[in-house]
């Protein structure tokens, strides 16, 4: 027997979520929730829903859906409503999946304090919450985090997380903005950030740090200790930056294992010198970077071997799905390939097939997900005082943690 859940924002991120739910083998029944009905319709009229989806569960209130037997639900509305969705979720008894960030706010001090309630309220429901960060299930990140539990890279020494995105790269952050904005939570939005305004509050690419820090904080499974950051502030009058006291930011950060870690976050730069959204690790006995990683082999002193690389395509990186999840997932992209045929994930690099996996996985079997909430609440705080130490100009500040899995 599998679960239920429901899909809450149909959205353009939304949309591309909805069918991987709908065919994983462990889903039995799919809800869909919207504020504007007619997104429901355009998933619930695509090719495969009319055998599954029965037309009394579709929602255009939250709070009617929390109010059905769903066992989970994943949020992917607007940023700024992440967090109290999905208190309100787990709070209802649901467990939660939300797109990322935890929250998308101007004050950092509020988003730790979502961060801390968060951790709250799974702690005290027993209900599961899971980061959908993409990041985590890219190639390279799914190789790295292998190589770090077989003991690979010796100690960590340094490390280097990075999202450049460019204002006006192919992916328009111009563009998302001017639809997020023309919905109705959007103008919601509009009203309430006006109050930050009137405040001098102003944020920054930092309160967003999920794809650069997950890479380092995932594979090391160390937490940021201290940090200092500076950051660069727009110059051509660019409106896209209006409500930002930075447009790019780069931090370096103290870890609890004691390497050094590296962040950037940049909105306003042009093009990168690698891939835009990557990582780079290095320790004492192996180094990864660009696909390729390079090992020593030294387990004490003087017992190096001559540097080994190997260069590495996304199939040898990715960890397996099981068979029957990746060939429902191949049928969904070509419902004539054959059964032996290989499985090529789509979305981020790959991750969306295995964030939707590991969520129905945990939930079915009740046990705390990848990137849960402690996990991301410390992507969140890193993001958070990194912010705050480039509004000083540098001064080095102590990142709060939140603690470990208690489930």
């Amino acid at each position: 027997m599998g679960i239920s859940i429901g899909l809450v924002g149909l959205g353009r991120f939304g949309q591309a979520f909805a069918d991987l739910f709908r065919v994983h083998p462990s889903v039995d029944r799919v809800m869909l929730c919207d504020r504007e009905a007619d997104r429901i319709q355009a998933i619930a009229g695509r090719p495969g829903w009319h055998e599954t989806f029965d037309p009394k569960d579709q929602f255009t209130r939250f709070d009617d859906l929390l109010a059905t037997d769903v066992d989970a639900v994943a949020v992917i509305t607007q940023p700024w409503l992440h967090a109290r969705q999905c208190v309100q979720a787990m709070e209802a008894g649901k467990h939660v999946y939300s797109a990322v960030p935890i929250v998308s706010l101007p004050d950092g001090d509020e988003i730790l304090e979502w961060c801390g309630r968060l951790v709250e309220v799974s702690e005290r429901t027993g209900q599961l919450y899971m980061l959908g960060e993409t990041s985590y299930y890219r190639p390279e990140t799914m190789f790295c985090r292998r190589k770090a539990r077989e003991g690979a890279f010796g100690d960590f020494v340094y490390g280097e997380g990075e999202y450049f995105h460019d204002v006006d790269a192919v992916c328009s952050l111009r563009e998302v903005r001017e639809q997020r904005l023309s919905s109705q939570a959007g103008h919601e939005w509009l009203k309430i950030r006006e109050r930050y305004r009137n405040e001098g509050i102003r944020s920054g690419p930092m309160h967003y740090p999920t794809h650069s820090v997950c890479g380092p904080v995932s594979v090391m499974n160390a937490r940021a200790e201290r940090v200092t950051a500076y950051g660069y502030s727009n110059r051509n009058g660019d409106p896209f930056f209006a409500d930002d006291a930075f447009s790019n930011v780069v931090a370096l950060f103290r870890m609890s294992n004691g390497a050094a870690v590296r962040i950037c976050e940049c909105r306003e730069v042009a093009g990168s010198f690698h891939q835009p959204e990557t990582f780079r690790l290095m320790g004492t006995r192996g180094t990864y970077a660009e696909r390729c990683w390079k090992d020593n082999f030294r387990t004490a002193a003087g017992t190096a071997k001559p540097l080994q690389e190997q260069v590495l395509t996304d199939e040898e990186m990715r960890d397996p799905l099981p068979s029957e999840v990746a060939l429902a997932f191949k049928r969904l992209q070509d419902p004539d390939a054959p059964e032996e045929s290989d499985f090529s994930p789509k979305g981020h690099g790959g991750a969306h097939p295995y964030l939707v996996h590991e969520f129905v996985d945990s939930v079915l079997k009740i046990r705390t997900p990848a990137i849960n909430v402690w996990e991301a609440a410390r992507y969140m705080a890193m993001g958070v005082m990194a912010h705050k130490s480039a509004l000083r100009d540098g001064e080095t500040l102590e990142v709060p943690d939140f603690g470990d899995p208690s489930l």
